[in-house]
Parts: C-alpha cells; sequence; structure tokens
C-alpha cells in the first residue's frame, strides 16, 4: 500500500513542479518588454509541457484510441508550436496538467479509500489452543480455529459465534450506525468492532474469502468499469475530433488566418468533460460505499437511473423471511396450549421453516421442552412422529387426509379461510384426531411500503413482485404493498423467463436476496441483492449490493443513481454553453490563441467543480427522471 501511495506522491509531485514552472513562465512573460527575451524559457516550457500529452496520444493510438483528448491537444499544441504562439502552447500544457493532476488525485482518493478498508482488517488474533488463548498474526488462522474478541477489538474471521454475547458494531460493511446484539450461533464478521461483551467464534472464512476481502477487491473492480455515458462520450469524442478536424481545415482554407484557426481549436478542446463525467460517477461509488451499498461499477449505476421496470423477488426482500406464528385455532374440545404442545413435539427435530417457527413459538411461551420417540418427515408435506406410544401428525390438508385423518367441516372450512388470507397453514392430529390448526406467515418489512412508494416517486413505471409462493399468500402481500402485477408459484428458472420477457420492454432491475435469486439478478440489467453481508453466491451475481437488508437503502441508491446522471448530463450542457460562449469571444476578436488557451483553462473547472457534488458529503434531493 505504501508503495502504491509513494506512486502517487512521486506523480502528484512531478506535475505540481510541471504547474509551477509553467505559471512561472507566464508570469515572466508579462515581466519582460518582449516575449523574444524569454523565447528559449517559453520554447523550453512548451516542449516541456508538450511531451507528456504527444506521448499519451500515442499510446492511445497504440491501444486503439485514435480520438482521444490528448489527441486534439496535440493538435492544438501542434498548431501552437508551428505558429509560433509559445504562450499559447504554455497555456495549453498549463491546462492539461492541472487537468492531469485532478485525475491522479482523483485516483488515489480511491486508492486510499481501498486503504482505510484495508486498515480495518487486524493483523493479529486470539485463538484458543488447548484450553490456552495465543495470540497469533491472522495470517496463521486456519478454519476451525476458536478465535476470541474482546470488547474494543475487531474480528478477524467471518465465522459463528460458539460461547458468550457481544454487541457489534457492523457499520465496517453494513453503513449501519447501531451495534447488533450477537449470541451463540450468531453469524459474525470480519472488521467488524465488539462494542461490549466477549464471544468466541469458530472461524469459517479466513483470509481472502472473509466478508471484508470480497469488498475491497469489488471496491477496486467498480473503479475501472467506466460508466455508459462515458462510452458515449469517447463515440462522441471521434465524431467531434473528426469535426473539428474538418471545420478547422475549412477555416484555414478560407480565412488563411492561422491564429483564428487555433484559437477556435484551443476553445473547444473537450479535455473537461472527459475528466468530469467519470469523476463524477465515482464520487457516487465512493459515496454509496460508505453506506454499505456496493457498486459493481458506474455502468450499473447509469442503468439504474433510467431503469423503469423493477422487480421484487418476495421472501427476504419485501418480507423478513422468516415464518412467525400468527394464530392457533384448537378444534372443538381442545385448547391452543394442547394444539401447540403437540405441534412442538411432532416439529422438534423438524429442519423445516414451518417447524421451526412453531418450535421457536413455543420456546417463547414458555412450553415445557420435549421430544418425540420416533420422527420422520415426508418430503415437503409433513412430520409423523409417536410420542409416548401415541401417533402425531403434522402438516398440509392433504397430507393428513392421506394418512386417514378425518377432518370435520368446520376444521376444513377454517384452514381455506386462513388460506386465502395469505397464511400458511398447519394442521395437528394426536391418535387420528385433529386437535387444530397452527396459521403462519411471513412478516412484511415495516419499511417496504415506504420504500416501494418513495421508487414510484424517483420514476419506476412498473413495480413487480416474483414468489414461489402460492396465489392467496402473493395476491394479499402484493394488495398491502399496493403492487399490481405478480407472478407466483415460481421456481427459480422461471424468474429467469419473467425477467427475459421483461426485458423486451425495457430495462429490468432484479432486487433479491441473491441466495435463491442468483440467476435471476445476473439476467436482469441491473441486479441488486439485498442483506447480501455473508453471502458469496449475492456479492458475485448481483451488480449492486446492499449489505444491509434494509430496504430505503435501494430508494437512496436509486436517487443517487439519478442524481449523478443529472450532473453527468449537466456537465455536457456546461462545456457545451461555455464553448459557445468562447467561440464567440474568438470570433468577435476579444481574444486570440493565448486567451483561448487560458480561456479553455479557466472554463474547465465548472464541469469538473459540477462534478464535485458526488463526492460531497450527504445527500441533495433527486432530480426527474431524464
Amino acid at each position: 500500500m505504501l508503495r502504491v501511495m509513494g506512486k502517487f506522491r512521486y506523480k502528484i509531485a512531478q506535475e505540481i513542479g510541471l504547474i509551477v514552472f509553467l505559471i512561472l513562465v507566464l508570469v515572466a512573460s508579462y515581466m519582460g518588454e518582449s516575449i523574444s527575451a524569454y523565447s528559449y524559457l517559453f520554447i523550453g516550457g512548451a516542449l516541456l509541457g508538450t511531451a507528456p500529452v504527444i506521448w499519451g496520444a500515442l499510446r492511445n493510438i497504440i491501444h486503439g484510441e485514435w480520438a482521444s483528448m490528448d489527441m486534439l491537444a496535440s493538435v492544438a499544441l501542434a498548431f501552437s508550436l508551428w505558429s509560433q504562439e509559445w504562450v499559447s502552447s504554455v497555456f495549453i500544457a498549463l491546462m492539461l496538467s492541472a487537468a492531469r493532476l485532478l485525475s491522479i488525485l482523483t485516483e488515489s482518493r480511491t486508492e486510499s479509500s481501498i486503504g482505510s478498508l484495508l486498515k480495518l482488517r487486524p493483523s493479529i488474533a486470539k485463538v484458543e489452543r488447548e484450553g490456552r488463548i495465543e495470540t497469533v498474526p491472522t495470517a496463521q488462522l486456519s478454519i476451525g480455529d476458536v478465535v476470541v474478541v474482546d470488547a474494543g477489538d475487531r474480528v478477524p474471521v467471518d465465522g459463528v459465534v460458539i460461547k458468550g454475547e457481544a454487541a457489534i458494531d457492523e457499520s465496517s460493511l453494513t453503513g449501519e450506525s447501531l451495534p447488533v446484539d450477537k449470541e451463540k450461533d450468531s453469524p459474525v464478521f470480519s472488521s467488524t468492532l465488539v462494542s461490549s461483551g466477549s464471544i468466541y467464534i469458530r472461524a469459517e472464512k479466513i483470509g481472502k474469502d472473509t466478508t471484508l476481502e470480497k469488498i475491497i477487491e469489488l471496491v477496486k473492480s467498480s473503479q475501472k468499469s467506466r460508466p455508459k455515458i462515458y462510452t458515449l462520450g469517447e463515440r462522441f469524442g471521434k465524431i467531434y475530433l473528426v469535426s473539428i478536424l474538418v471545420a478547422a481545415g475549412t477555416l484555414l482554407f478560407i480565412t488563411h488566418n492561422t491564429a483564428l484557426v487555433l484559437a477556435v481549436v484551443l476553445v473547444v478542446c473537450a479535455d473537461d468533460v472527459a475528466i468530469a463525467i467519470p469523476l463524477a460517477f465515482l464520487g457516487a461509488i465512493g459515496s454509496s460505499a460508505k453506506r454499505g451499498v456496493i457498486v459493481k461499477g458506474g455502468a450499473y449505476l447509469e442503468a439504474l437511473a433510467r431503469a423503469e421496470i423493477f422487480v421484487f423477488d418476495k421472501t427476504g426482500t419485501l418480507t423478513k423471511g422468516a415464518l412467525t406464528v400468527s394464530g392457533i385455532y384448537p378444534a372443538l374440545g381442545y385448547s391452543e396450549e394442547e394444539v401447540l404442545q403437540y405441534s412442538a413435539i411432532a416439529s422438534r427435530t423438524s429442519k423445516h421453516p414451518l417447524s421451526r417457527a412453531i418450535v421457536s413459538y413455543a420456546q417463547k411461551k414458555g412450553l415445557k421442552e420435549l421430544f418425540p420417540e420416533t420422527s420422520h418427515s415426508v418430503g415437503g408435506k409433513g412430520v409423523i412422529a409417536t410420542y409416548q406410544n401415541s401417533a402425531l401428525l403434522i402438516g398440509r390438508m392433504a397430507f393428513l387426509e392421506f394418512e386417514g385423518v378425518s377432518i370435520s367441516d368446520a376444521v376444513r372450512d377454517e384452514a381455506n379461510r386462513l388460506g386465502d388470507e395469505g397464511k400458511s397453514i398447519s394442521l395437528t392430529a394426536h391418535n387420528g384426531a385433529v386437535l387444530g390448526i397452527i396459521a403462519l406467515e411471513d412478516e412484511i418489512k415495516h419499511e417496504a411500503k415506504d420504500a416501494l412508494l418513495a421508487l414510484r416517486k424517483l420514476g419506476a413505471a412498473r413495480i413487480v413482485m416474483l414468489t414461489g409462493d402460492n396465489e392467496h399468500v402473493a395476491r394479499v402481500v402484493s394488495e398491502e404493498l399496493g403492487i399490481t402485477e405478480f407472478y407466483a408459484g415460481l421456481l427459480p428458472e422461471d424468474k429467469v423467463t419473467r425477467i427475459q420477457e421483461l426485458l423486451k420492454d425495457g430495462e429490468v432491475v432484479m432486487v433479491g436476496d441473491g441466495v435463491n435469486d442468483a440467476a435471476a439478478l445476473s439476467t436482469a440489467t441491473v441486479g441488486i441483492a439485498m442483506g447480501a453481508i455473508g453471502y458469496d453466491a449475492a456479492i458475485e451475481s448481483a451488480h449492486i449490493v446492499l449489505m444491509t437488508d434494509n430496504l430505503a437503502r435501494l430508494s437512496e441508491t436509486v436517487e443517487l443513481s439519478r442524481r449523478v446522471q443529472h450532473i453527468a448530463v449537466e456537465d455536457f450542457w456546461i462545456w457545451g454553453a461555455t464553448n459557445i460562449f468562447g467561440l464567440a469571444l474568438v470570433f468577435l476578436g476579444v481574444i486570440g490563441p493565448a486567451g483561448a488557451a487560458a480561456y479553455n483553462f479557466l472554463s474547465d473547472f465548472f464541469p469538473l467543480g459540477n462534478s464535485l457534488r458526488t463526492w460531497v458529503k450527504g445527500r441533495s434531493p433527486a432530480p426527474k427522471v431524464i
């Protein structure tokens, strides 16, 4: 890292030295009686400032990029040197050196942000080995090691708590400032800070495989991806360069006035736009990372700004993704406690989400923890168990009927009513008699409705929900959230098909939890993974990663994308306006080549200053969709 920063310091010092020298040359020109007295100084300054530009143009040609801003600047410099406009050539060199300096400072700031992430990585760790606590370098940790982390220390691995309790500040990954309570079986992640308490962690991911390291790699790669609007700028540049050369040749042929032609070329040199636009997107990417939103490239921010179709997976995205018991409905002659107790016994050893939710609810209610003698899960249908030599069944209505359980009309009607309300239903039977119904539901996130409303205000024309749940559940959730378009009963491959169909109508943003939605996320124009902390599949498949599962971050990111897109378009307008004004000054005879070079140098700071707005902390209202 020090070697990288040293490289930047050398480049910065080099450009500052050149800028100071060129400024002194210009100052000297106004202190002397004639330019000729300083001709060698001017020639030296012009040639010294020209060398990096010519080299940049040649390097671009070697890489097949003949239509670059360096090429246009080289043409302007060639005109200046050929016509012996030394002041103009020095001004051009000064202008380009200042632009290069800004570019280097931007790049160094990006590397600095990566360096700040690297500082969060602990270099040592405390490990429990053979009953003793040893301090070792983190490079020597192995998967399965028991790591001890006390208050004030950072977690050196991704793992799971096996002993102790702690409040952990996860803001380095998620951007959330409030500490998260961790206890036995809770996941913990590298770089997070233990605010209070002490925990023992079993290491599951170390080194390059940890969440922090994956984020660092994402930040690095995101800087290399240029936004599409910049690519369009380069395409425009090719046409622009040819047009300027043709126009300059035509003007020279008509007027035979090299000074006029040089002044025109100097005014319209578009180096400011070439730097301002990527500068704006880099600022937005850096701003997002500080809030726990990792954008893999400016292209995805630009696509997000244009998109009008937003597709959401239901479970884990719009809902909490964790089933909870919403009600117990005993059959005639039984109590709620009996229904829950027998249901918990039958569900005790099952790994199905419904079973886990029932057992968890029984624990919260303080029921005695009882275990079945035998238990057998029947693939997605229910559980057959025995307890004290009696038979227990829990599962779907059709499953109980298949096992020969008689279901009364009253129970059947109640189950159908609950199903129509979007509830998941489990019936429990003891020795062939139905004890009652347990209704469960996946709770909608409290911020979901406001987040969708914010998206509509930001220009989302269509909001679509995809889910593997049944029609009844999907309809209840969609109606509560105001979603009019949804598709239920979908397998992961069906979601991909739906995304492909929606892509025919425009650019599609897919929002999911990233675990079982990986294929759909990668198919969409922009795939956004929610709550991706700890999930490699989400980080790898999505284009934008929200480390927290708070939907409010989604609308904030869309708002930021609209803002940076608006700023990039403003840069073009500013550049165009300053060009028109500069050309008017040239053709009215107000400024010549030297004045044109000075004008270009000063006007460069308008679009650059505009782009720096994305680097400023805080948010401003997003503009209308462009």
